[in-house]
């Protein structure tokens, strides 16, 4: 598959440049020429679409989040990280449907993943975990999933929506339930009947009283005792204090603050393992002096600052 050919590559002006030597930033050094694609081990990629957070009634704009992240991360300096070489692929092309668009985006995953390189995936709603965890399956053979997020996202309803994909991917066998992890969950936004069918499948449920007593690096030293041969870690922005995140699709009163929410980036992004990390459900038409749109970035930047090849 030739993964190009299915990309649309972001807007020049989006590429920030400074144009002083003594204070170079990431904009100037990503890549983005598909000549420059093999040399690559980590690879960003968008999927522009809110179609799924439209389906579960919830506020549409975060088709607009994988640019904006875009233009406040290639802001920063580059990672301090030597072994980092990172390539823009641009975003997936919208398809006429919300299904369409996940097949695409989910060969387009498998293809990146089978060439070798990290993912950091840019949503879009939280439906995009779907192909992206199951492009990932398809291309290894054990996934540990960590859902970081305030809902369990595994509704039973027939269309698929930003509240199903963890269910489609534990009902299609492209994860299996002992090695799905929901964190940072809360009883106020989850129906019973929903915990249930996750511990029917032998998930894991670790909610956000638990993180926040416990603390981000036992939470997550235990969770990375599990054995699966690669890590597929999706964060749903929805899971931070709305002091710290007010521009996301869901808005939280409570939810984890935003130097818990970079270290699990930089914990999950140590691991050897971790091939895919994800931000969903940045809605920057909500956000407020880009508030949200630097946390999303500081987390993006903590992670490639960790990374471990």
């Amino acid at each position: 598959m030739n993964i190009f050919d299915y990309l649309n590559t972001p807007a020049p002006d989006i590429f920030y440049k400074r144009n002083d030597p003594n204070d170079v930033r990431l904009g100037e050094t990503v890549q983005t020429d598909p000549e420059s694609y093999a040399e690559a081990n980590v690879v960003i990629l968008g999927c522009p679409q809110d179609e799924g957070v439209r389906r579960n009634k919830g506020r549409i704009g975060a088709a607009q989040a994988p640019d904006e992240i875009r233009r406040t991360l290639y802001k920063f300096v580059p990672p301090d990280n030597d072994t980092l070489r990172l390539f823009d692929a641009g975003n997936t092309i919208i398809q006429d449907t919300l299904e369409e668009t996940h097949a695409i985006h989910s060969q387009i995953v498998e293809q990146i993943i089978k060439d070798g390189k990290k993912i950091v995936s840019l949503g879009g709603g939280n439906d995009v975990s779907y192909p992206d965890c199951s492009g990932l399956a398809k291309a290894v053979d054990s996934v540990l999933a960590i859902n970081v997020d305030a809902h369990f996202d595994v509704r039973a309803d027939e269309i698929r929506n930003s509240g199903t994909p963890y269910r489609q991917l534990l009902e299609e066998g492209f994860i299996k339930g002992e090695n799905f992890y929901e964190v940072g969950s809360m009883p106020m936004v989850n129906s019973p009947v929903y915990r249930d069918y996750l511990l029917e499948k032998n998930a894991h449920i670790i909610g956000l009283e638990t993180i926040q007593s416990q603390g981000v690096h036992q939470v997550f030293a235990k969770i990375l005792e599990n054995d699966s041969e690669t890590i597929f870690l999706g964060l749903d922005m929805d899971v931070v204090n709305v002091s710290y995140a007010p521009g996301v699709s869901a808005v939280n009163p409570l939810g984890l603050t935003a130097y818990e929410f970079c270290q699990i980036a930089a914990i999950v992004g140590a691991d050897k393992r971790t091939r895919i990390f994800e931000i969903t459900e940045f809605n920057p038409t909500y956000d407020i002096d880009s508030h949200t749109a630097r946390l999303a970035t500081a987390a993006i930047h903590t992670f490639l600052s960790h990374i471990s090849m």
